[in-house]
């Protein structure tokens, strides 16, 4: 799974050409700038944009989607160290696994089946705002369909082995595995290698406004504005 994430989002680096343009947005922002960085404020925006942006996703200004991108951020995290620890650390060692990593293991696919759930059928701009189906796919869906139903599947699967279900048990472990597989070899396809460039993202608004070169805002309306073909824009008439 880790050589899948790697692979798709160098690949996904390489096809998007993502790394190229925050290098030269990178060089442009220095180059332009008011003043320079030094390397202890640069150590400061970068603990600051961890805290904020990172660890609190600080740029959600909607509590509701804030609150479930949280849920579905740190289940997914604690989900996936759960796993890793109980087949890495207790499968071959022939000691018994703590019983905490299981209960932990299933807090996290439920938080991640709350976050993402909610966030598809109420949260979406799409469903919420412009009334489209919560059944709509695309392309672009894929990572969190493809999580949600690994989390998902893996609940089932947990309740069939409890239940003794045999047959249910393995037809519900390999629905688990294959979306397991999807979420991780679909990285090129879906918004997984997102959650890599929104970091970097962060931190460089973030240094683009210590040093004053960042402006995304419009020429106000009292300045008009030239535009290619000559053409001034007019200023509003006042009533």
């Amino acid at each position: 799974m880790i050589l899948l994430v790697v692979a798709g989002t160098i690949f996904d680096v390489i096809h998007k050409k993502s790394a190229r343009y925050f290098f030269q947005n990178m060089k442009k922002t220095k180059s332009t700038s008011d003043r320079q960085i030094g390397g202890g404020e640069a150590a400061k925006i970068a603990l600051a944009t961890a805290a904020h942006d990172v660890l609190a996703s600080g740029e959600f200004c909607n509590a509701r989607r804030r609150i479930a991108h949280l849920l579905t951020m740190y289940g997914f995290i604690l989900f996936v160290a759960c796993t890793s620890i109980m087949i890495f650390g207790y499968t071959d060692s022939g000691s018994a696994t703590p019983a905490i990593l299981p209960l932990l293991w299933h807090l996290g696919a439920l938080m991640v089946c709350v976050g993402g759930y909610w966030f598809w059928f109420f949260i979406r701009v799409d469903v919420a705002a412009e009334g489209n189906s919560p059944f709509r796919f695309m392309l672009a869906d894929l990572f969190v369909l493809s999580l949600l139903a690994c989390t998902t599947f893996a609940l089932i699967w947990s309740f069939a082995l409890s239940a003794g279900g045999v047959f249910l048990s393995w037809f519900f472990f390999l629905l688990f595995v294959a979306s397991a597989l999807a979420l991780f070899g679909g990285v090129p396809w879906s918004k997984f290698a997102h959650m890599f460039f929104k970091p970097a993202a962060a931190y460089e608004k973030r240094i683009s406004e210590a040093n004053g070169t960042w402006n995304n805002l419009p020429e106000p309306a009292d300045k008009p504005a030239q535009f290619g073909l000559g053409i001034k824009r007019q200023l509003p008439r006042q009533y």
